[in-house]
Parts: C-alpha cells; structure tokens; sequence
C-alpha cells in the first residue's frame, strides 16, 4: 500500500486540499480528506491525473515516424514531462514508412510499459485537403477512392496497411469534403477507429455530414481550417457548435491565441476540449536546435519551422501546456486536468483512466506550486522522479 498524502488533490470539478491518496498495486483504493501519517508527505504540491497527449509526433529529437526503436524512446521520456499515455502520430507518408511506424507502435504496446503507456496510434492521414495541408506533404496525399497510381502508392495502399495493423491505429485525421471521405469515415467507425475532422476547408454543412458519418474528434481546432466567419462558420464553427465532436487545441500559445482557447473552453467546456502539443521531435530541445519531422527538416523556435518558414507543430510538453491552460487562459486547475488527461481518455475509451478515482488505475503526477513535474506514478510504480529515483 502506498499513500500519498497532503498534497492538494484535483479532481473534477473540485479540489480536496491537503487529501490523501491509497494506492494498492496498480489501483487507487482510496481518496481521502485530510492527510494520514506513515505516507509520502507532499504537503505543498499538488496530485493530478496523467497526462494524455492524443497528438504527438516526436520529442527530444526522436520523431515517431523514424519507426524501429523511436517510438518506445519517446514513451521513456515522457513521464517527465507528466504523460503517462501517448497516441504517437504520424503524418502523410508512404505506405512503407506507415507499415514501419505501426510496426514499432504494436511493438511498443506489446510489452509492459518502460515509461509512458503507448497508445494506438493517431494518423494525420494522407486523406486531407491539399489547400489546408500545412506541413505535411503534397506528395503523399491521397484521394480516398484512388485504387490505382502509376510507379508509386494509392489511396488504397494506405488503406491495405491500416487494415493490417487494426489494433495499433486508434485515430484517422480526415477532411470530409473529399471525394469519398465520407464512406472512408464510416468505414474506418465500422472497424473501430476514431476519426478526427482536420487539415480540411469543409464548409459548416461538409462538417456536419462527416458527424453524421460518424466523426467524434476535430484535429487541432482553429489550425488548419478556414477561420470562423459570421455567415460562414466552416468546420471550425461546427466543432464549437456541435457536442458531437470533442475538439483538440494545440496549447503553446503560438498555435492558438489564449484568447481563442479560452472562448473554446467557454463555448464547449473542459469535458469536450482535449490539450494537446501537437509536439515534434523539437520538443524539449534548445531554440535553434535542428531536428526532423517525416525525413524532413526542422527548426525549434516559439514553434518547429520547416526550411520554407512553414509551421510545422510545436515544440510544446504536456506539463508546458497544462502550465499555460492555467496561467495564460485562465482555466481552473480541475479545468485544465480534466482538458489535459480525463477528456483524452474518456474519448479514448480508457476507462479507469485520466482521473483520480477509487478503483482508477494509478497513474497520477506530482507538480510543484511552479506547476513543475517532480514525480510521475505509471500504474502506482514511480516512472520518474526528479530526484533521479527511477530515472
């Protein structure tokens, strides 16, 4: 039995101050107000669900569509930056590089967790709209009806891969408004995907004909999508309008305006909002650093640049993201933990997780009062340390 006790708990929609935690093995049994003696005493810091970071291409110089051993380095490092599952995401690439990815993905998953959980992966697919691509390449998207193209890959080679490898492929970025998305959306729902709306110029009406295909999510709102209008409020518009879909929101302050998050928050609450760092190999790693994305080149400034000045996501952590949820948005500290690990789960379907609950599974993280990870539990056993205990 491990008790964790003084520190302030955060739960949903509350805060138990100085409270205790029981953890039996891999569980919470037991939380508790007041504090109890012979437990950890963390009097002044604070004990929050793990973090779930839906859409993550890399971190620290690891990019997770270099395949072989990239992907479980990643799922070591991240504990300490308070994650403690991760859907690693790759973009538009060709089939081989794809095939390569979920291969290290369904290995990473098959063996106990050495860091954080790796989730079934997310795809930032190669069926999106060209005009609203960004940083992904022009070169490998695909129609979804395409079955033949002459000396490289279809449409439904990618296909071919992605049903080889069901279980490792848990979400598909789509833009709707191609031809043939919307039987490819409820094709990949059939087969128990999650498909999330991006990267996509689909106008209110496409957006919501892709909801009715079965589209739950939104890749990261406000990026990548035609700005909201008054008389025509496009996909963006739909995702604030529409409970049906949970929306991602890239939270380093670069991508998104806090402004902007925090009217997203107002208009759909924490329970619909997943922060995400949208992070690549850049994260972590000092501005001018050079790393990769995809094969390609990039550069760490306030975000990563592409050679060309194209932004091409974030240099953002979890922990980073959470700390600018409460001090620059204005998010209460349950708001930005629900935002930051229970909405990602529960749209997941990761029950037992993402929240601090007796009979819960036992990842939780220890922050200081600077909103600093000092210690993350992956199933009760201490997965980082910033004392150097289990590093």
């Amino acid at each position: 039995m491990t008790l964790l006790t003084g520190a302030d708990i955060i739960l949903p929609g509350r805060i138990i101050s100085g409270g205790t935690v029981a953890i039996d093995g891999d569980r919470i049994t037991d939380v508790l107000e007041g504090t109890r003696s012979g437990g950890e005493d963390l009097t002044g810091h604070l004990l929050l669900p793990g973090f779930i970071d839906v859409h993550v291409h890399g971190l620290h110089g690891l990019d997770a569509l270099a395949g072989d051993d990239a992907i479980a380095a990643i799922a070591r490092l991240m504990p300490r930056f308070g994650v403690t599952a991760f859907c690693p995401t790759s973009l538009a690439c060709p089939p081989a590089a794809l095939e390569r990815m979920l291969t290290a993905v369904g290995r990473a998953r098959a063996q106990p967790p050495q860091g954080a959980r790796v989730l079934p992966a997310h795809l930032e697919s190669n069926f999106i709209n060209p005009e609203y691509k960004g940083a992904q390449p022009a070169s490998c998207l695909r129609s979804p009806r395409e079955t033949v193209r002459d000396g490289d890959f279809s449409g439904r080679d990618i296909l071919d891969v992605i049903a080889a490898a069901r279980s490792d492929v848990g979400i598909l970025t789509i833009a709707p408004e191609l031809d043939g998305a919307l039987e490819l959306i409820a094709d990949l729902v059939r087969h128990g995907h999650r498909v999330s709306l991006g990267h996509s110029a689909a106008t209110f009406d496409e957006a919501l004909a892709g909801i009715d295909a079965g589209a739950t999510q939104a890749t990261h709102l406000f990026n990548r999508m035609p700005p909201v209008a008054h008389r025509a409020p496009g996909l963006a518009g739909a995702v604030l309008a529409q409970d049906a879909l949970a929306a991602e929101i890239i939270c380093d302050a670069v991508h998104v305006h806090p402004a902007m998050v925090h009217m997203a928050l107002a208009a759909k609450g924490p329970d619909r909002i997943m922060a995400i760092t949208d992070g690549t190999a850049g994260a972590g790693l000092p501005r001018g650093a050079a790393a990769q994305i995809g094969g390609r080149l990039i550069t760490v400034g306030d975000a990563a640049y592409l050679e060309d000045g194209t932004i091409a996501g974030s240099v953002l952590t979890m922990d980073q993201a959470f700390g600018v949820l409460v001090t620059r948005v204005g998010a209460t500290l349950p708001a930005a933990a629900m935002a930051c690990a229970t909405t990602p789960a529960r749209e997941l379907g990761l029950h037992g997780m993402g929240v601090i609950s007796p009979g819960a599974v036992a990842d939780v993280i220890v922050m200081d009062q600077s909103l600093r990870v000092v210690r993350t539990y992956i199933g009760g056993k201490i997965a980082y340390d910033v004392r150097g205990a289990g590093l």
